[in-house]
């Protein structure tokens, strides 16, 4: 519970520093935000309305005190280009770029759990160097070259086997879920081949530091056969470390699939920031990057916990130092 209440202080303080972080970093650009939101060929007064529209004109303490309390009480602003609410935009968004990385995600762990296993247990030097040769290959392809790849092999009306759409998602959303989840089927597999390639290497690693250890030894000695002995011990007890691995992946991935997004024209939150940006909305965009990096530090926070769950020997290890203590 302790450890628990630690982790949760410092997640605050965490916030309170990114909150601080990200407002500066909009305030500290060169040229005022006003003019620069209402564009370049804006006269005077247009930027000045925008000015005291949005309180640019207060002093910053005002300004970062006001948009904490907003924050506080979940109001995240509002688009100057769209005049929808921040919140309703990631939410819009997010409910096509999580399913993305989830999918994804199932993907990568379909290939690079088992494939990673594979490579401890092969018996063959030759197989070994085959499947680490396949971790470099796939981990070193471009995201977008293996998207275009993708789409010129399954994509509709272009590809050889044209049986998968490669481009946009469907305006009714998830009101229509087969249409959503082959619109996603091309990116998921994008994202999965390249994370499942980091993820072999991973397990391969972890795997391997553990084969020729005592507690392999001591599982054979009662009569488990290796492949036997490293998958059911030796997997287990690197379960914390491929734990910390995937839960970092995936917040990873959140920013990872903007290149995928704007190549399938999926309009989630990596695409969605770019165009914010593109289009000068840095009231958006300041809320955005807060949320994204509040996200980070959850999945952090979440990673910690489920490892010292996971691996009791770090809270054998904490108590031990507390009593030298």
């Amino acid at each position: 519970m302790r450890f628990v209440v630690r982790r949760l202080l410092l997640f605050a303080a965490a916030l309170f520093g990114l909150s601080v972080v990200v407002f500066a970093a909009l305030r500290i650009l060169p040229g005022d935000v006003a003019s620069i939101m209402a564009g370049v060929n804006a006269p005077p007064e247009k930027a000045a309305q925008l000015r005291e529209q949005l309180g640019l004109n207060r002093p910053l303490t005002a300004q970062y005190l006001d948009w904490m309390g907003a924050l506080v009480r979940g109001d995240f602003g509002t688009s100057i280009l769209t005049g929808r609410s921040v919140t309703a935009l990631v939410a819009a968004r997010a409910s096509i770029t999580f399913p993305l990385i989830i999918a994804g995600l199932l993907v990568a762990l379909a290939i690079g759990l088992p494939l990673g296993c594979a490579a401890v247990l092969a018996r063959s030097p030759r197989v070994r160097g085959m499947f680490h040769m396949l971790a470099i290959v796939g981990g070193a392809v471009p995201a977008l070259w293996g998207g275009m790849l993708l789409i010129l092999l399954f994509g509709r009306g272009v590809g050889l086997i044209g049986i998968l759409p490669s481009q946009g998602f469907p305006l009714d959303g998830w009101a229509a879920p087969g249409k959503a989840l082959l619109s996603l089927i091309l990116p998921a597999l994008t994202v999965g081949i390249i994370v499942g390639a980091s993820l072999m290497r991973y397990t391969r690693a972890a795997l391997g530091d553990l084969a020729g250890s005592g507690y392999i030894d001591m599982a054979r000695s009662c009569g488990m056969t290796r492949p036997q002995a490293v998958l059911r011990v030796g997997l287990r007890l690197a379960t914390p470390q491929l734990v910390s691995v995937i839960g970092l992946t995936f917040a990873s991935m959140i920013t990872g699939v903007m290149v995928i997004e704007n190549l399938f024209a999926l309009p989630g939150i990596g695409n969605g920031l770019v165009t914010d940006v593109g289009n000068r909305d840095l009231i958006a965009v300041q809320s955005e990057l807060f949320l994204l990096a509040a996200f980070f530090l959850a999945i952090g926070l979440v990673v910690d916990v489920l490892h010292r769950l996971l691996d009791p020997r770090l809270k054998t290890a904490a108590n031990l130092s507390e009593v030298n203590a």
